[in-house]
């Protein structure tokens, strides 16, 4: 019996936003990666998101490793885009530490 060696492609597919998502789930492939490099192990990462495969996790995690400049990229680029989301927010929300002084003065009273 001899092993057929197959290649595979990576677990990771792009939404209709451009965002890639990990195996048949909607986890950000960022999601993984930042738990890989806040030292999570694989077992730990689909534990805490039981929609992932294990399997595809230590997919993800090896692409990451063998494309660790692409990916480095990518992830810095989601990360531009979520300061300009979150920046956004902010300049059309009200200051809502006005509101949350105000809440706890009256909790006080």
């Amino acid at each position: 019996m001899s092993l057929v060696l197959e290649r595979e492609t990576p677990p990771l597919w792009k939404d209709e936003t451009g965002a890639i998502r990990v195996g048949n789930s909607r986890v950000l492939l960022e999601t993984v990666i930042r738990a890989f490099q806040d030292g999570a192990s694989p077992e730990s990462i689909v534990h805490r998101y039981s929609t992932l495969s294990l399997s595809d996790v230590y997919n993800t995690i090896g692409y990451y490793l063998r494309h660790q400049n692409a990916v480095e990229a990518y992830l810095n680029q989601r990360e531009q885009i979520a300061e300009l989301v979150q920046q956004r927010l902010s300049s059309i929300q009200p200051d809502m530490s006005l509101i949350r002084s105000r809440l706890l003065s009256q909790q006080n009273q």
